[in-house]
């Protein structure tokens, strides 16, 4: 029963990362923050951009948190976990899966294939608007009714 409230926490840190992402792209990396975002918009000249800068301060909080709360193994060290898978999904989905900083894997999964095109059609403008689809894990449904095939 002890094990129920910690896998609780991440998950419900799981689904708060995906809304708090959500909101933080659209207002704050589509808004005052483009200047560190756009890098994200532009071809990459090397595995790194400037955009990274997210990742390694969301890497931090989430460190901090762990190691607050490690010693009673607290919410705090339970919310730092979530964080932190929520950081190694986003490191799959997007970072290989979506824009191929490894040979990204071949798939026909429905969902997956969805995920890639919301994120391609959030990639076509290079501006800071217009711009939609700011989410991981979640998109509009109208991209996930295309034929599998169109995506590959």
């Amino acid at each position: 029963m002890q094990i129920i409230l910690p896998i609780a926490i991440i998950l419900g840190t799981l689904a708060g990362m995906e809304s708090f992402s959500w909101f933080i792209h659209k207002y704050l990396f589509h808004g005052p923050l483009w200047f560190i975002h756009k890098s994200h918009h532009q071809q990459r000249s090397g595995w790194f951009e400037f955009n990274d800068i997210f990742s390694v301060l969301f890497a931090i909080i989430s460190v901090y948190l762990m190691w607050m709360g490690r010693i009673d193994l607290d919410i705090k060290f339970w919310v730092g976990v979530g964080i932190t898978v929520y950081g190694i999904i986003y490191f799959i989905f997007h970072d290989w899966f979506i824009h191929n900083r490894f040979q990204s894997f071949k798939t026909d999964n429905s969902y997956l294939l969805g995920i890639r095109r919301a994120h391609k059609i959030h990639h076509k403008s290079t501006e800071k608007n217009p711009a939609e689809e700011f989410g991981l894990l979640l998109a509009s449904k109208k991209y996930f009714k295309q034929s599998t095939r169109s995506s590959h």
